[in-house]
């Protein structure tokens, strides 16, 4: 494997309605490993489960056995579901962490295999906690980008604004790959362009940077907003409360700089109970 050469794991033949043996149960249908450190995977969905285009649910696995008692309880992490509201199945982008308690496990979950999946989605990063606007920003790093791959294939987003710019930064230009691939099959997708149409399609902007190996665009975001490189790149004037909406997922560090700098444009932070101009997701680790 190589990281620019993602390995999937194709689905194998599921039974629809699978006997759980976990609880609250999902069988894997697929796996795609990114690079050394990133993939993907797809579930079944419970015919139950609805949700919000952006909102994220808590999965996970067993834990290991209690040295005394040898009783398992479950390992659950707060996860961005990757994929649109209307979708079939589910799907999620994570982070490999060899020594992490839930993904040194989830890493090498295959088809067929099942995970704990608890149906009651929450989160900000949706539509209802903004106050209507023409332009909407999503600015994610690495795994951040999850919730923003629900939202691009929500049609709601491309109705609600007349441009979304989507930035997405990382180390390396291999870490871009799994949002540079959703994209331009999103703009290839035949049921997308029947059902937003070509010129909708045409709204969305992608701006990716790194800021370790060399790309066509370094820096991070913050950096490339205070310096109004973004601007004048997509020849676009700046950031306006009375134009623009912004969704925020990454890092600790890159939330709340880019609250300040939001915040510094005269954006107002939002919430479901109470929209405004921009959201955080809180529940963000990775």
């Amino acid at each position: 494997m190589t990281e620019q050469s993602p390995v999937t794991q194709a689905a194998q033949p599921v039974n629809a309605t699978p006997n759980p043996v976990l609880p609250d149960a999902q069988t894997v249908t697929q796996v795609t490993h990114w690079t050394d450190w990133l993939f993907s995977f797809r579930t079944t969905r419970p015919a139950s489960l609805r949700f919000r285009s952006g909102e994220f649910v808590m999965i996970g696995l067993m834990g290991d056995p209690d040295p005394k008692t040898g009783k398992q309880k479950p390992l659950l992490r707060a996860y961005s579901i990757a994929s649109p509201s209307w979708d079939e199945e589910l799907e999620f982008y994570s982070i490999k962490v060899q020594d992490g308690p839930l993904t040194s496990k989830l890493q090498h979950i295959q088809p067929g295999d099942q995970i704990i999946l608890r149906p009651k989605p929450v989160g900000t990063l949706v539509h209802d906690a903004l106050l209507p606007g023409k332009r909407l920003w999503f600015f994610a790093t690495g795994t951040g980008f999850a919730p923003f791959a629900s939202l691009l294939r929500d049609p709601q987003t491309y109705e609600d604004y007349d441009q979304v710019i989507v930035t997405h930064t990382c180390r390396d230009v291999a870490e871009l790959e799994y949002g540079r691939q959703l994209i331009e099959n999103l703009r290839a997708d035949e049921m997308m362009q029947e059902l937003l149409g070509e010129d909708t399609l045409a709204k969305l902007v992608y701006y990716p940077t790194t800021t370790r190996e060399e790309s066509p665009k370094m820096g991070r975001i913050t950096t490339l907003l205070k310096d109004g490189t973004v601007f004048r790149d997509l020849g676009i004037e700046g950031i306006s409360p009375e134009t623009d909406r912004a969704m925020v997922c990454g890092s600790m560090g890159l939330n709340l700089d880019l609250k300040e700098i939001l915040e510094g444009f005269g954006l107002e932070e939002g919430a479901n109970s109470d929209p405004k101009h921009y959201v955080v997701e809180k529940a963000f680790v990775g």
